[in-house]
C-alpha cells in the first residue's frame, strides 16, 4: 500500500511533460497544507526509497543526484531512458570499459 506522500507525488508528476520535476515543497504542501514544513522529512525519505528503486529521479541542478548522498535543495521527477544515476549501477557500468591494475 503506497504512503500518501508517494500518491501526491505521482499525482503531481503525472502531467508533467518528460524531464519536468516537483519540489517536495509542493508535494507536502499537497498532503497538508497547514503542516507542509513537518511532512519534509518524509518527502525526503520517500522520495530516496523510490529513487533506490527505479520509480524516480532526485536531481540537483537539473541532474539526477545520488539519492544516498544528495544534500540541500532538490527536485523530484520520472526516470528517462537515458539517466545515469551517480553512485547507482549504471556508474559502475562505466568502469568496465577503464583497464584494470592487476598489480
Amino acid at each position: 500500500m503506497a504512503s500518501p506522500i508517494e500518491d501526491v507525488l505521482f499525482q503531481k508528476l503525472a502531467p508533467l511533460a518528460p524531464g519536468k520535476s516537483v519540489s517536495p515543497e509542493d508535494v507536502a504542501k499537497a498532503v497538508d497544507a497547514e503542516g507542509w514544513r513537518r511532512l519534509l522529512p518524509q518527502v525526503r525519505a520517500t522520495a530516496v526509497g523510490l529513487a533506490r528503486a527505479g520509480r524516480l529521479v532526485i536531481t540537483r541542478h537539473g541532474k539526477p543526484a545520488d539519492p544516498g548522498r544528495f544534500k540541500g535543495v532538490y527536485r523530484l521527477r520520472l526516470p528517462l531512458p537515458d539517466d545515469v544515476i551517480p553512485g547507482g549501477e549504471d556508474e559502475a557500468d562505466d568502469l568496465d570499459g577503464l583497464p584494470q591494475d592487476d598489480g
